[in-house]
């Protein structure tokens, strides 16, 4: 049975996204089902239209262009608790809530997502970490639908995971759902309530940014390294690297794409000549043409 895809057309990006950047997508599309998410990629298969799936809108910085394609948004929201700890969560979940949930039933193992941005989809697929906990360690299992329409269930054990990398990243096609197992802990929810209130007092929450942006380098902490050089307060435009953690690039009003990207080189630049460490880019710039 077909089903009628509820187009719109030239959203504004900087709506959808953390950063509050970008231009207008050419179509957009929030989709409520797996029915939907199939005939979309399908839609964009046969049309040669390019496609970038996009979960609470961080971790990614748009094109000031836009994106000539479909930004789709899978809205895949329930969290359902199975029992013995374990939970199932649709790609279109808060992972922040999902941590909150499960330490709230004394459920240990997801209390690093509390305050974390993202969408479970977008957790699974940057394999998202804090405070010495990553994504995948609680990870069991993920429903994944693939760009011809495949839809497969894959195992943890099937599926290799690294420092914010997952096998999804070089994978065609939409995250739906994935379950976690979490382990019982009286002082889970102590634990999640101190990761909040550090959260609060270290980043700069109030700021439009992405997140973190650049990955720890293997010596150590990315934001300590950028305060160390003094490089704080540095600015190109509107984009300003926070005054409170090194490893947020803000907003300070009317940052464009360009303007962070710039800033972003000038860290990195000053990084190199200074340690000699090179600094990889954590956020995703997502270009105008995409890719098809």
């Amino acid at each position: 049975m077909s089903v009628h895809l509820n187009l719109q057309q030239q959203v504004p990006l900087c709506r959808l996204s953390t950063f509050k950047i970008g231009g207008p997508a050419r179509y957009y599309l929030e989709a409520g089902t797996v029915q939907e998410i199939q005939q979309a990629l399908a839609w964009c298969q046969s049309e040669n239209i390019p496609y970038f799936i996009v979960g609470k809108g961080s971790n990614c910085l748009f094109d000031d262009r836009g994106f000539n394609g479909l930004i789709l948004r899978p809205r895949l929201e329930a969290i359902e608790d199975e029992g013995a700890g374990l939970f199932r969560a649709g790609a279109g979940a808060s992972f922040s809530r999902l941590g909150t949930l499960t330490a709230r039933g004394s459920w240990a193992g997801l209390e690093f997502a509390s305050g974390i941005p993202g969408s479970v989809g977008g957790a699974v697929y940057m394999n998202a970490g804090a405070n010495g906990r990553e994504t995948a360690d609680s990870l069991v299992w993920v429903e994944y639908l693939h760009e011809d329409g495949r839809l497969a269930r894959m195992e943890r054990s099937d599926l290799s995971f690294s420092y914010r990398s997952s096998p999804f990243q070089s994978m065609r096609g939409c995250i739906l759902a994935a379950g976690f197992q979490c382990g019982f802990d009286s002082e889970a929810r102590a634990r999640q309530i101190q990761i909040i209130q550090q959260r609060k007092a270290s980043q700069p929450l109030a700021q439009p940014s992405a997140g973190c942006v650049f990955r720890n380098p293997p010596s150590g902490s990315a934001g300590a390294m950028i305060d160390r050089l003094g490089l704080k307060g540095l600015r190109i435009g509107d984009a300003e690297v926070s005054t409170v953690h090194g490893n947020f690039l803000v907003n300070r009003g009317q940052a464009t794409a360009a303007d962070v990207k710039a800033l972003a080189e000038a860290v990195q630049q000053r990084v190199k000549e200074e340690t000699g460490e090179d600094l990889h880019m954590e956020i995703y710039h997502i270009p105008y043409e995409g890719r098809s």
